[in-house]
This record gives C-alpha cells, sequence and structure tokens, in this order.
C-alpha cells in the first residue's frame, strides 16, 4: 500500500528572521541606520549652503601637478604652503581627486562628503560592536561642527588618513591581523599621525599572536610603504624620507589650540618637545603596565612570558619537526572587541595629549573616539556629556585663546585621568567562546 508524501511546510527565512530578531532585539542598528540617514542629509545641506573656505586645497593641487608632470624629487614638490611633507599615499590619492574632479572644488566636496558617511559608518559599525555606550550617546558622533567643516569645507588629507585607519580596525576586531596591518599602512602613507596608534598595536598583537606571526603582519605593513614610496625611494630616497617622515617638524604657534597658552619661545624650543616626548613615551608605558597588562602580570611580565614562550617553541620545533600542532595552536588567545579599541583610542588619545601641536584639523584624529573613551571612564553620564561639550567648544574657538588652549589641556587630562582609574577588564574571551571560534579560524 503506498503512503501519500506529506507535503513539507514551508518555513520562513531564516536568515531574514535573525536579522529582524536582531534588530528588535538592539534597537542601536535601527538608530544607527537612521543616524547614519540624517547625517548625509545633514552633510547634503552644509555642502550646498555653507560656503567653502580654502586653505591647503591649492597647495594640494600644486603637489599633485608636479607629481603628474614626473616630478620625484619631494624637495620640488610645492605648494602655497610650502614642500610637500605627506607620503606618497597622499600623492595618489589626491592625483585621483584631481582626474575625477578637474581639480574643481564643488565635485571635491560632494566626495568628501560620501567620504564622511563612510567613515561614521564604519564608526557606527564599531561602537554598536563594542557595546560600549548607549544608543542614544551614538548621535555624539554627528554633533560636531568642526568635524563636518573638516571633511566638506576644507577637504584635508587628514579625512582620508583617518576614514582608512578606521577601516583597518575591522579586520582587527575579527582577528584579521595581517589584513589589518596593511590596511593600516595605507593610512600611514597618507598622513603619518596614524604612526600614533603604532605602540597600543604592537602591544595588541603580541597578545594575540606569535613572534613568527607578528614579524610576518608588520613585513606585510613594511611592504605596502616600499612598494607605494618606491617612485621616490628609487629616484630620490634621502629627499623622500626626510619630508615624508618629518619627526621634527616645527608647527606654527599662532595655529595650535592646545598649547597656544604657552610663549611662543618655549613652544618652538628643543627642550619643549623633548619633554613632551618623555611625557608620552610615559603615559603609554605606565598604561601598559597598570593597565593593559594588568592581567598578564605588567608589562614586563607579559614580555617575559612571551620571550620565554618564543624560546620554549623554538627548542620544540627544532627537537620536533614534524609536531606542528604545539606551533599553530599554543598561545593562540583571542582578544576582546572592547580590548582592542579601548587599547587602540586610549594609545591614541595619549598622543594627542602629548602633541606640540594640534591644529584645527588635527580634530578629526581623535573627534570619532571620544564618546567610546568617555564612556570608558567611571564618570557620571552628566559629566561625560559636559567634557564632550567643553572639548568641542574648545576646537570651535577661532583663533586659539590662552584661555581656550588652557580649556583643552584641562579636560584632556581630566578624561585621561579617567581612563585611568577605570578598572582594567579582563582582554580574552572567556575559554568557551575561544575554543569555538578557534575551531572555526582553524576550519
Amino acid at each position: 500500500m503506498a503512503i501519500a508524501a506529506v507535503p513539507k511546510r514551508k518555513t520562513p527565512n531564516k536568515k531574514s528572521k535573525t536579522l529582524i530578531q536582531n534588530l528588535y532585539k538592539n534597537p542601536k542598528i535601527p538608530f544607527a541606520f537612521a543616524l547614519l540617514l540624517a547625517d548625509a542629509v545633514l552633510t547634503a545641506l552644509i555642502i550646498a549652503y555653507v560656503p567653502y573656505t580654502k586653505i591647503d586645497w591649492d597647495a594640494y593641487m600644486s603637489q599633485v601637478d608636479g607629481f603628474i608632470e614626473g616630478e620625484r624629487d619631494y624637495n620640488n614638490l610645492k605648494g602655497d604652503t610650502g614642500p610637500l611633507v605627506y607620503p606618497a599615499g597622499f600623492l595618489y590619492i589626491y592625483s585621483a581627486i584631481q582626474y575625477v574632479t578637474g581639480g574643481q572644488v564643488f565635485p571635491a566636496q560632494i566626495i568628501f562628503g560620501f567620504l564622511y558617511i563612510v567613515n561614521l559608518g564604519i564608526m557606527l559599525f564599531i561602537y554598536v560592536k563594542t557595546d560600549v555606550i548607549p544608543w542614544w550617546a551614538l548621535t555624539l558622533l554627528s554633533l560636531s561642527k568642526r568635524l563636518h567643516s573638516i571633511f566638506v569645507l576644507r577637504l584635508f588629507n587628514d579625512c582620508f588618513a583617518m576614514t582608512i585607519f578606521h577601516a583597518s580596525l575591522l579586520p582587527l576586531l575579527y582577528q584579521k591581523w595581517h589584513l589589518s596591518l596593511i590596511i593600516f599602512s595605507v593610512a600611514v602613507s597618507v598622513k603619518m599621525n596614524v604612526l600614533l596608534y603604532a605602540p597600543p598595536l604592537l602591544l595588541l598583537m603580541l597578545k594575540a599572536m606569535d613572534i613568527v606571526g607578528v614579524i610576518s603582519a608588520l613585513t606585510g605593513a613594511a611592504l605596502v610603504q616600499i612598494i607605494l614610496g618606491l617612485p621616490f625611494i628609487w629616484s630620490f630616497p634621502v629627499e623622500y624620507l626626510s619630508n615624508a617622515f618629518n619627526l621634527g617638524r616645527v608647527f606654527i604657534h599662532f595655529w595650535s589650540v592646545n598649547f597656544k597658552f604657552v610663549p611662543e619661545r618655549i613652544f618652538v624650543s628643543k627642550e619643549f618637545a623633548l619633554i613632551l616626548l618623555v611625557a608620552h613615551l610615559s603615559c603609554l608605558m605606565i598604561f601598559a603596565h597598570y593597565r593593559w597588562c594588568k592581567h598578564e602580570g605588567g608589562l614586563v611580565s607579559f614580555l617575559r612570558s612571551r620571550f620565554i614562550q618564543m624560546q620554549l617553541k623554538t627548542s620544540l620545533i627544532s627537537s620536533f619537526p614534524i609536531n606542528r600542532s604545539y606551533k599553530s595552536s599554543s598561545a593562540f588567545k583571542l582578544l576582546k572587541k572592547e580590548h582592542i579599541v579601548t587599547t587602540m583610542f586610549t594609545g591614541n588619545f595619549i598622543g594627542i595629549v602629548c602633541a606640540r601641536s594640534l591644529h584645527y584639523q588635527f580634530y578629526s584624529w581623535y573627534f570619532c573616539s571620544l564618546p567610546y573613551l568617555l564612556w570608558r571612564t567611571p564618570f557620571p553620564t552628566i559629566v561625560r556629556l559636559l567634557l564632550f561639550a567643553g572639548v568641542e567648544f574648545c576646537w570651535n574657538v577661532f583663533p586659539s585663546t590662552f584661555y581656550s588652549s588652557i580649556a583643552l589641556l584641562c579636560l584632556h587630562l581630566i578624561i585621561l585621568w579617567g581612563l585611568w582609574t577605570a578598572p582594567p577588564e579582563y582582554p580574552y574571551e572567556n575559554d568557551k567562546s575561544q575554543t569555538g571560534k578557534k575551531a572555526k579560524l582553524q576550519s
């Protein structure tokens, strides 16, 4: 006797069901999309109705013209602001912009408007993934008058450098260190300030990878610099390296937003620069020892353990060359997304606090991390909002004054103190989730 086949019931698409559930459970996701759309409209209105301010655009175009005409000596790539002081990636990006826009400002503003929205989208993704701030506080990312100005009314190369850097954080959240280092190196090729993130990034790499992985990732980043700079390194290496990676530049006192209260003769002195450098390195070491490596017994203990681990691994591999399981799996630890982002943003912020001169476009170096850092402090919400508003106010005082620069430094120091007093969280994923993620990465 034949048995009739029972028709299969149609089940709803699992992916769409999961997406709807995620949207329902996490209000940050729909709010982030709404915020992105609203800011896109605001940015379009700014481009349409707020007058553009000419600062560096003509200089950029002059430098690009020299490059397109075949000049490879960085001493001869000049604009009305002086010789070119940015690495080769800057030239490639602005050459492409000139090709698309014909050197005209308005179409370039549209490009930078899209860039602003891309940058905001990346930051919203990071904030939603790390889940550090409440949903309504995401609005703070869209409330900076100065940042909108930097992107669509000034067209600074800082915008590309920071957007590319923020993009490098995305693979970092998923432990894709080699890919992240390549994108990070591209960002450095646009502007050297991205190197402020290098010390915390190196520490995170040492936590997450063995020494071979660290060296291979750094080699990939170095190759990016060599490939992008090759036309200049091949022809005029000294001129390229001394101009594009000049660590001893002295900025004009008038444009300083943070140390305007310091007398100019002290501001431009080597002694002042040395004091700030020592303060920068000391703060990094202190945070690394007492905060970032707290659960590893401190920075010295952590580095010693890594060195011993490297020696042990080398001896085991040399003694048992066919045993590859230890080589591939030992010291493999997955870092929490929050620990990665907190360490990176705090390391950069320390550099901001100790920078000799912050020009107005430099606000883009850390504004997008400011809400995150504020919610990493133990301060009450009202204090966080007041600190945010105070920093934004200081950056919108033009020109900066004796009092606004002192106020900005004090606000920075208060935020840094809050980050210091916050209890350090355990940096690694728990064993159960770590085992599952290991299997997924190794499959």
